[in-house]
């Protein structure tokens, strides 16, 4: 429950801070005294959006904190979901600076509108006068059947199920998509990867093919070459191999005279071995030389369609080509495993469709019994105020259409008089009657849904004299399970209150703010007899005021 509210600075409040306490609370004042400026504050500090217009004075900042008793609301997970600490009474602050900037803290621990607005929601229930349109809704319609079978477990996890349906309809829309644009180029990838395949390309035959042809395009040069090496090197007069024969022998004659002799011997020997290795290797690769035409031909055509293939797909390797080859690889395969990978995504779908469909049929059932209970505690609360008449039909159908909350359609109707026809909320009932079924409605949940406060800010509009008494008396009683904070014109709603507040206007030092102050028994006697009577307040009045406290 909110136990306390402080604001500084705001709008046309300097500082003012009031305690709240259980049960029914009444705020009054005059039109234009600040009841609505103390909604515009405590809504910032549930998350509203906020900006500099908001300042009283634009040169300082302006503070709201609101303080609730929270320890029987089982929030512990909520608290450590979001990496707040919890306290049993739990202050929220909201600062607006200077610069329009704003700042929001949970227990001292900065932290983000969103996360206030998720901790509001399970905090305060602010029902503020254009909030009786919600009664047309179907959002608010469903919230209501809910919350009498407690579905919002199932609700939750048919959500979760929903998510994961759409992503992998979503996985499945774009796989069939890629399967049409890949079935289109198909044919085409398939002819460049077979062309690839053909060729049987590998990584370094390109440059040895163009080495072989360079070794047959030069075939004379090179024949001519060796024959001179070998003529060199073999000749009987004047042969390398003959000098270094001679060389050798004359070595070896001195070698055992010293050390010096036979490093050289030996090292004459090693050369005229290596050498001699190198006559025989010029001799038969001399032999061997020959020109081939088929085989240079053939390696020219083989260079050819590397070339071509290369100029083909914009590359200038073997190994870019065998890149591509992968690649298009990927690609005929991804269409001819296509449809086996669309089947099995089909298939994820539909088990995970028929999970949710399950949630969703179970939903179904139980908003079904609920209807008849929500009926009837309706047509009995609007009955006592004074719409004896009124009469709803809910309809319900199934569908095969998934919404978010199930898939349900939901319709509510209502017949204002004996023998009208049903028809929609919000073409059939009035002001004063949207209000009273309103209420009727924040007190069926009230008994449901166990949030700590509700603020009713004149719900009490349209209505008067019994209705307003009978208002009161529901609003006493859910009180007696939550805290209920109301903003009324009406004495006979205000009568009802465990405690009275009283918005007004004050001069201070030709500065006007708007104050607030709990009144005592005999303030609270005089301002519901104003109520009664106007500004001069009569003894008539105050009769009728005491009447209205007993």
């Amino acid at each position: 429950m909110l136990t306390n509210l402080s604001i500084k600075n705001y709008a046309l409040i300097e500082s003012l801070s009031v305690n709240f306490k259980d049960n029914l609370s009444i705020i009054t004042g005059e039109t234009g005294a600040g009841k609505s400026i103390l909604l515009g504050a405590l809504g910032l500090v549930l998350g509203k959006r906020a900006d500099l217009s908001t300042l009283k004075n634009a040169n300082d900042k302006c503070i709201i904190e609101a303080q609730f008793s929270i320890a029987n609301y089982n929030l512990e997970k909520f608290f450590e979901e979001n990496d707040l600490d919890f306290e049993n009474q739990t202050i929220i602050r909201r600062e607006i600076l200077s610069n329009g900037k704003s700042r929001a803290f949970i227990n001292d621990t900065p932290t983000t509108l969103q996360v206030l607005l998720a901790l509001s929601e399970v905090l305060i229930d602010v029902h503020s006068q254009h909030q009786t349109l919600e009664l047309a809704d179907v959002n608010f319609q469903f919230k209501i059947v809910d919350a009498l079978v407690n579905n919002s477990a199932k609700i939750e996890s048919y959500k979760r199920g929903l998510v994961l349906y759409n992503q992998l309809n979503k996985e499945l829309i774009k796989l069939k998509k890629e399967q049409e644009v890949a079935k289109e180029q198909y044919d085409y990838n398939l002819h460049l990867y077979k062309e690839l395949i053909s060729s049987s390309l590998k990584t370094d035959e390109q440059e040895e093919i163009e080495q072989s042809l360079d070794k047959l395009n030069n075939i004379e040069e090179i024949k001519l070459n060796l024959s001179e090496s070998h003529s060199i090197a073999l000749n009987e007069e004047v042969g390398i191999q003959n000098l270094l024969n001679s060389f050798t022998n004359n070595l070896q004659k001195i070698a055992h005279f010293s050390t010096e002799y036979k490093d050289l011997y030996n090292r004459i020997l090693s050369l005229k071995i290596e050498f001699d290795d190198i006559a025989i290797e010029v001799e038969n690769l001399n032999e061997n030389v020959d020109f081939d035409s088929s085989e240079l031909e053939k390696l020219n055509d083989r260079l050819q369609l590397i070339y071509n293939l290369q100029k083909k797909h914009s590359v200038n390797s073997i190994a870019e080509l065998l890149v591509i080859q992968e690649e298009l690889s990927v690609k005929v395969d991804t269409v001819e495993n296509s449809s086996a990978t669309i089947k099995a995504k089909e298939k994820e779908v539909k088990e995970v469709a028929e999970k949710i469909d399950v949630l969703a049929k179970t939903i179904f059932e139980e908003r079904k019994k609920a209807i008849p209970v929500l009926i009837k505690k309706l047509e009995t609360s609007l009955a006592n105020l004074g719409m004896e008449n009124t009469r709803f039909s809910i309809k319900i159908n199934h569908t095969n259409h998934y919404y978010q909350n199930g898939k349900d359609e939901l319709q509510f109707l209502i017949s204002a008089n004996k023998g009208a026809n049903f028809g929609e909320l919000k073409k059939i009932a009035s002001g004063g009657e949207m209000s009273r079924i309103m209420l009727s409605v924040k007190a069926i949940l009230s008994e449901y849904l166990k949030l700590p406060t509700i603020i009713f800010d004149e719900i009490d509009t349209g209505v008067s004299g019994d209705v307003s008494q009978k208002m009161a008396e529901i609003m006493n009683g859910m009180s007696e399970n939550m805290q209920v904070i109301t903003i009324t014109h009406l004495p006979q709603i205000a009568a009802k209150g465990k405690q009275h507040y009283k918005v007004y206007k004050e001069d201070l030092n030709n500065n006007i703010v708007t104050q607030l102050k709990m009144l005592s028994d005999s303030e609270r006697i005089d301002e519901i007899a104003e109520m009664l009577g106007g500004k001069n307040i009569t003894s008539t009045a105050i009769e009728h005021a005491k009447q209205l406290l007993n």
